[in-house]
């Protein structure tokens, strides 16, 4: 049967990729990932995205790599030096959306140009026939600066001719291109003057007319029968050719040309001169719109809501070719290993695509291995084997995660063809038990006592759910409903209920969805998980809407899960599942957009609780949680990635782990926080009668204080990150200024306040006494840190570390976590350590990482060390079982405990503090020795006698028997390390 061999990595590390971090610096540090102990190497985008671009997300050629980066060349050197070190590649694959806003993005320039004529207009999420009747036909691209009236008249808008015989539109640095049919007006503006001067009988002059004859005859824009696209696009080259060459050889035409664009770019001090230019612009294929007001009427689909990131269609087999294409041959060769595909819910049908990309890897292996030859039964042998991992009975052949964040309770979808997530759930459970949930009640106090009054999370997330919807992604909320309203209006059950009732309904359901998105088929097939989901959220849209006639949601309930289909006409059944599709794709971006990228900038009782995937109204969670959800991804994903930092996470793992410990120390914090904002409320500005910065934006900033600091050494550099951070917080909060309608006022504001404290020459105080309680959280956050690396190392899944995040990182949200690795420090750190370990120093190299913790070093020796385990003994962390341990004694509550355990890989146990501040009753002491007191962990399945080796130390324990079961002193486990991992060795 075909087959191809499937990888699972060991351990990944994401890399950042960009023209800082190129696959020439990549290929320099593979020895180093390889001593680290990664198994394989999990990129950012490669594939050419837009000039200069930071990130890779806005791919604008998926048949070329990133030259940034340095093309493919550089990418053939860097697959070799992989290859001679059995490291793997994970993709990372974009299949919702491309960047267009960069000219090497030949789909979309082709789209602008011929319209729904272009070949390339099924590919992108276009609605050619919007509601506005001037868009029809038209795509509505929101680029201007300023209305386009006023742009038109300061003459900010300019035709250009181009060398290869066709004519373009400029603003500043964009570049549009002119409908070919409309050629024929820029050509017989100064038609009469070329021939008075030459004649009409020159060649030149009958070449001409000849070409605006031509020009006449192109089919038109509107055109979409394959035959009349093909001769479009046929014919319209030869055209430009035909220009080009003329204009080449004829410098009469070449003045021409000239004088004719001279009237059409007009002359500002003439309004009336733009007439021409404006009645050119109204043949296009594309209406350019203030990118302000413009919101409510785009017709393309988004990635969430930024206009340079179109929605592309991956559901078609030709768009899922044309994307796929390089990434298969990588894949099917074995340069690449796995895939990570972002942002599956914005996909027409994520499972469908999850199994068309299995079903792609596998014919593409076939035709690597078997070249013209492949078996005449190729195409039964691919189907019995996806269905054996459709029954469980194999893995899926290739190695797949989805960026997929779930709501609470949620679980993965069970058909989708992945291994699992890209481990966002698994950052929340272990950040939720370094939560000291007995502080909830003192914290909601000083919350509220500092930023005033505020709503519960629940509410504060439907009020931004919907701002969203009415501002951001208006136009999507204004597309479904008025599907939904042209479908209504045929079907007399319905016709009553009108556009407007139907927008809001639309809106309050989406408002109210407990999850991203639902995965009704395109087929009809409704599971109970989705009909779960749609009847809470229009049970939610009720109760928030007494005065609304129940009926209206009952319609939107019954339509979307397609209950009622019978009662539409047959003609119009497949625009209401067309309509179910629609409103998936939408919810989606609504809760990303609402939750994670403004709710989460607004609710900061405790950021550390405000990450992606995550839940702050439940203000952590208990071991057993952890322990339930590890045992859970054992059973049904256990290569799913765990990971605690990743390039969209809104405060790096170690920020995150500093801030928990405020709910350690309520009261420490309470006094600090009041005590700093009395000494810094003369730098607080006052703003159309408000404080700036907000209490609540103030509140966070000390949060962010506490979890970023290190030191005065490089206050400079700090400040400046603070600063940008602000910026970004408080406009994503769009409480008081956002990035669509900027308040300059308090944005300044807020920046002098930022700066101003942090100067010492003015804030000398408040710097001491930050610096002195921030190294203080830091004291415990290490301790934290350490915790959610060794379990993240040790849990059944694959473990994912970020770049940089070996040794201490206090990274932000983007573009703070893209900032330059210093990569050559790591080198040195490492070669040091593994020197120490090969020279038999374990003990004395341990007492020294802990005295000197702050450097980092220590966590680096946590990742090598546990990572060495996991190389020696891949199949015990692959496929062993989960034993949750609970101890036992005064501080139970205080140890994160498990085993790993394998018939012919042995066993493993990972032992880990919480909560060390609580448990030090706030003395800055380890979590070592005599702390644990009295606590024991029983181990069950261990008999008295049974030895055990500490990794991290070198220390061997001995089982002894205790009054309950056989088991280990806490105190001794953790004797001189704050953190076990314990080999069984007998």
């Amino acid at each position: 049967m075909i087959d191809a061999e499937l990888r699972i990595p060991r351990a990944t590390y994401r890399l950042q990729l960009n023209a800082d971090l190129t696959f020439t610096d990549v290929a320099r540090l593979v020895p180093y990932f390889v001593d680290l102990g990664i198994s394989d190497l999990y990129f950012s985008p490669i594939l050419t995205p837009r000039a200069g671009s930071r990130h890779g997300y806005d791919i604008t050629d998926h048949s070329q790599i990133n030259p940034e980066l340095g093309g493919e060349a550089g990418f053939t050197q860097l697959a070799e030096t992989l290859r001679a070190h059995e490291l793997g590649l994970i993709l990372d694959v974009v299949p919702n959306h491309m960047g267009i806003g960069d000219p090497r993005n030949v789909w979309w320039r082709d789209v602008l140009e011929n319209g729904p004529s272009s070949i390339f207009a099924p590919y992108f999420d276009i609605d050619w026939d919007p509601v506005p009747p001037e868009l029809h036909g038209k795509v509505l691209l929101p680029v201007l600066g300023d209305q386009y009236g006023v742009i038109l008249e300061r003459g900010e808008l300019r035709l250009y001719y181009d060398d290869d015989g066709g004519f373009s539109l400029g603003y500043w640095e964009h570049r549009f291109p002119l409908n070919p049919r409309s050629y024929a007006d820029i050509l017989t503006q100064r038609l009469d003057d070329l021939l008075s001067n030459l004649g009409s009988d020159h060649p030149d002059a009958i070449e001409l007319q000849s070409i605006i004859t031509a020009i006449g005859y192109l089919p038109s824009r509107h055109e979409v029968s394959p035959e009349r696209i093909i001769e479009r696009n046929r014919e319209k080259e030869v055209i430009k050719r035909r220009i080009a060459t003329l204009v080449a050889n004829s410098e009469p035409v070449r003045q021409m040309i000239e004088q004719a664009l001279a009237d059409y770019n007009g002359d500002p001090s003439d309004p009336k001169s733009f007439d021409l230019l404006d009645a050119l612009l109204a043949r296009q294929s594309y209406r350019l719109a203030f990118w302000r007001v413009a919101t409510e009427e785009i017709n393309y689909r988004r990635f969430f809501d930024i206009n340079d990131l179109a929605a592309i269609r991956v559901e078609l087999p030709d768009v899922l070719q044309a994307t796929h294409d390089l990434i298969m041959h990588w894949l099917a060769k074995g340069i690449a290993t796995g895939a990570r595909i972002d942002h599956p819910d914005g996909l027409w049908q994520p499972a469908t695509y999850f199994r068309q990309l299995q079903e792609s890897y596998l014919r593409y292996a076939a035709a690597f291995r078997f070249g013209g030859s492949a078996p005449a039964d190729l195409d039964e042998q691919i189907r019995q084997r996806l269905a054996q991992a459709e029954r469980g009975e194999r893995p899926w052949p290739l190695y797949v995660v989805a960026e997929k964040i779930l709501s609470h309770g949620e679980p993965l979808p069970s058909d989708w063809a992945v291994a699992g997530t890209t481990g966002y759930d698994f950052l929340n459970q272990i950040g939720g038990v370094l939560i000291d949930r007995s502080s909830q009640r003192t914290l909601n106090r000083l919350y509220s006592q500092f930023a005033g009054p505020q709503p519960t999370f629940a509410n504060l997330v439907n009020s931004k759910k919907k701002e969203i919807m009415l501002v951001s992604l208006a136009s999507e909320v204004n597309t479904l409903s008025h599907l939904l309203d042209r479908l209504a209006e045929r079907t007399r059950r319905y016709r009553d209920f009108t556009l407007n009732s139907l927008t809001f309904a639309i809106r309050e359901v989406i408002a109210g969805m407990p999850v991203y998105r639902t995965y009704i088929s395109s087929d009809g097939v409704v599971s109970q998980r989705d009909e779960q989901a749609i009847r809470v959220a229009v049970r939610e849209a009720k109760r928030r809407n007494p005065r609304t006639a129940a009926q209206i949601f009952d319609f939107i309930e019954d339509t979307l899960l397609l209950r009622n289909l019978d009662h539409f006409a047959p003609e119009v059944r497949d625009d209401v599942v067309r309509f179910v599709m629609k409103f998936q794709q939408l919810s989606g971006p609504v809760m990303a957009k609402g939750v994670e990228d403004t709710a989460f900038y607004v609710y900061n009782r405790l950021v550390a609780l405000n990450e992606v995937g995550g839940h702050p109204e439940l203000f952590g969670c208990e071991v057993s949680e952890l322990h339930a959800a590890a045992q859970e991804r054992q059973r049904h994903w256990p290569h799913s990635m765990v990971t605690t930092s990743t390039h969209d996470t809104k405060r790096s793992e170690d920020v995150r782990a500093r801030i928990s410990v405020l709910s350690e120390l309520p009261d420490e914090w309470h006094r600090h926080v009041i005590r700093w904002s009395r000494l810094n409320t003369a730098k607080r500005s006052i703003i159309e009668g408000g404080m700036a910065p907000s209490r609540n934006d103030e509140y966070l900033l000390y949060q962010t204080l506490v979890g970023t600091w290190e030191s005065m050494d490089q206050l400079e550099t700090f400040t400046q990150r603070i600063a940008a951070y602000m910026e970004k917080a408080t406009r994503e909060a769009k409480v008081n200024t956002s990035w669509i309608n900027p308040n300059a006022d308090y944005d300044a504001a807020v920046q002098r306040f930022v700066r101003g404290i942090l100067d010492p020459r003015r804030s000398r105080r408040f710097l001491d006494s930050l610096d002195a309680f921030a190294h203080r959280i830091a004291f415990f956050g290490r301790w934290n840190s350490l915790t959610q690396t060794i379990v993240r190392l040790t849990t059944p899944g694959v473990p994912d570390l970020y770049q940089g995040c070996e040794l201490w990182d206090f990274s932000l949200v983007d573009p703070d976590n893209r900032r330059p690795v210093d990569f050559q420090r790591r080198v040195a750190l490492l070669a040091d350590l593994r020197a120490r370990q090969a020279a038999c120093e374990k003990a004395a190299l341990a007492d020294e990482l802990l005295a000197s913790a702050a450097d980092g070093r220590i966590k680096l020796y946590t990742i090598a060390t546990a990572l060495d385990l996991r190389r020696q003994r891949p199949e015990l962390f692959s496929a062993g079982e989960y034993l949750p341990l609970t101890a036992s004694g005064p501080a139970a509550e205080h140890v994160i405990a498990f085993a790993r355990r394998h018939p012919s890989a042995g066993e493993a146990i990972t032992v880990a503090p919480r909560l060390t501040a609580r448990l030090s009753n706030g003395r800055e002491l380890p979590p070592i020795g005599a702390l644990w007191g009295e606590t024991w962990l029983p181990l069950p399945q261990s008999t008295p006698g049974s030895r055990y080796r500490n990794l991290f130390t070198g220390e061997r324990l001995v089982v002894t028997e205790y009054s309950a079961a056989p088991g280990l002193a806490l105190a001794e486990i953790l004797r001189r390390w704050p953190i076990a991992l314990l080999v069984r060795e007998d």
